[in-house]
C-alpha cells in the first residue's frame, strides 16, 4: 500500500473518488495554535481500509470535496482523543462532523484505563511501538520530510485497526451501546463554541471573587475573548488570567491605580486602558440584581461523610466487575451531588450501566454491603 500525500486540487479530486464510498474513515489532524487564539490546521491525515493519505491544507485553497465527505451522515469518523480535532473543524465551518467514533473512550469502557494515550493504545491492541521523536515538530513548515510524513501517516494507519479490534471487542462484550450517548455529545456544537459572556466561567480562580467582582471580571473576561477572536491572538497575550483576577479584585478607577496592577504589561495598558477601567466603571454601576453568581458544589453535613465513603465502596466494586477505571465513571464531588440529590455524569450514558444504577439503589435502600472472605459483595435487598 502506498500512502498519498495530497497538495493539488487535482488528487484531492482522486482522493475523495477512493473515499466516499467507505463506511468509516480514521482521521487525525496535525495543527498549531501557540500564537493563534484558533488552531491553524497543517495537516489533516484519513485512511479507509484500501489507503492512506495526507491532505496538506497549507497547499489547497479549497477543501471543501473532501469535507463533503467528512460531514457525511452516512461516513463514520473515527478518531482519537477527537475534541480537539473536532475543535477545527468547527473553527472552519462551525459545525461538527458526525458521526464519530473515538477510540479512546472505547478504550475507557474496554478496561483499557482513563484517557490513555495513542501510543500506548496501538501498543496494547496491536502490539507495535510508535516513535514518539516527532511529537513537537512544527508542522507548519514546509517542505515535510519522508519521516514526519510517515509519522503523520502512522496516526491513521494503525487508528482503523484499533477501531476494527475495538468494535469486536465492544460487541463481544454486549457493550455496543455504552458510547452512543458520550459520542453523540462529541458532536454537539456547543461544546466548541467559546462565547464571550460566558468566558469568566473559564478562569481559574474565579472563586476567589464575591459580588461585584464578578460582575467587572465577567465583563473584562468577555472583552478578552472579543478581542481574541477579532486579532486571532491567544487570551494570554491580550490579558493574563491573574492580570484579568486582579483587576477585578481591586477595580481601579483612574489609570494610575490601574498601571499599580502586578504584570500588567505597559504596551497592554497604553493601548487598552481607557477600555478596561471603563469596563470596570460600568460594571461597578450594576445593580446587585445582574451580579452574576459562581454556582458552587453541593455542601453535605459532616455526618454524610460516610455514606460518600460507602458510596466509593460500591463505585469502585462494580467498576472492578466491569474492569473499568472508578476515575473514569465518577469522583467524589460527583457523589456528593448525587447524594444531594442533583444530576450527575454517573446517571448518564454507559457510567449508569456500570455504577450508576447500584449507586442509585444504595441510596433508595434497594443495595447493602456485605463482607464476604475478606471481599467486599454487594446485595440487592428484597
Amino acid at each position: 500500500m502506498t500512502d498519498l500525500y495530497v497538495d493539488t486540487p487535482e488528487a484531492l479530486e482522486r482522493l475523495c473518488d477512493q473515499l466516499r464510498d467507505s463506511d468509516w474513515l480514521a482521521l487525525d489532524t496535525e495543527f498549531l495554535r501557540e500564537k493563534s487564539y484558533y488552531p491553524r490546521l497543517c495537516l489533516l491525515q484519513v485512511a479507509n481500509e484500501d489507503l492512506v493519505a495526507c491532505v496538506d491544507p497549507l497547499a489547497l485553497t479549497d477543501l471543501t470535496p473532501l469535507l463533503n465527505i467528512l460531514y457525511d451522515p452516512a461516513v463514520t469518523k473515527v478518531l482519537h482523543a477527537a475534541h480537539q480535532d473536532l475543535e477545527i473543524f468547527y473553527a472552519m465551518t462551525g459545525r461538527v462532523p458526525a458521526p464519530v467514533f473515538d477510540t479512546q473512550m472505547a478504550a475507557t469502557v474496554l478496561g483499557g484505563g482513563d484517557q490513555v494515550g495513542y501510543g500506548a493504545l496501538v501498543k496494547a491492541e496491536l502490539d507495535v511501538d510508535l516513535p514518539k521523536t516527532l511529537a513537537r515538530t512544527d508542522w507548519c513548515q514546509r517542505p515535510l520530510e519522508p519521516e514526519q510524513l510517515q509519522y503523520a501517516a502512522d496516526d491513521v494507519r494503525y487508528l482503523r485497526d484499533v477501531y476494527q479490534c475495538q468494535l469486536a471487542q465492544l460487541q463481544a462484550q454486549g457493550r455496543e451501546q455504552w458510547l452512543v450517548e458520550d459520542l453523540t455529545a462529541l458532536s454537539e456544537a456547543k461544546r466548541y463554541a467559546n462565547p464571550p459572556e460566558t468566558a469568566w466561567l473559564r478562569i481559574k480562580g474565579a472563586g476567589r471573587l464575591r459580588g461585584v467582582q464578578l460582575a467587572v471580571l465577567q465583563a473584562l473576561a468577555g472583552w478578552r475573548e472579543t478581542e481574541a477572536q477579532r486579532s486571532d491572538r491567544p487570551r494570554r497575550w491580550v490579558l493574563r488570567d491573574e492580570v484579568l483576577l486582579d483587576i477585578a479584585k481591586q477595580m481601579p478607577d483612574n489609570r494610575a491605580r490601574l498601571e499599580r496592577i502586578r504584570g500588567l504589561e505597559e504596551r497592554v495598558a497604553r493601548r487598552h486602558g481607557d477600555a478596561l477601567l471603563s469596563l470596570v466603571a460600568e460594571s461597578r454601576q450594576l445593580p446587585r440584581t445582574k451580579w452574576p453568581e459562581l454556582v458552587e458544589g453541593p455542601r453535605i453535613a459532616p455526618d454524610q461523610d460516610e455514606v460518600v465513603d460507602a458510596m466509593m465502596s460500591v463505585l469502585r466494586a462494580c467498576c472492578r466487575e466491569h474492569d473499568v477505571s472508578p476515575a473514569a465513571v465518577a469522583g467524589r464531588r460527583d457523589l456528593e451531588r448525587l447524594l444531594a440529590g442533583e444530576d450527575a455524569p454517573v446517571l448518564h450514558g454507559w457510567r449508569k450501566a456500570v455504577a450508576g444504577d447500584a449507586l442509585l439503589a444504595l441510596l433508595h435502600g434497594h443495595l447493602t454491603l456485605r463482607v464476604t472472605e475478606g471481599r467486599l459483595r454487594l446485595k440487592e435487598m428484597n
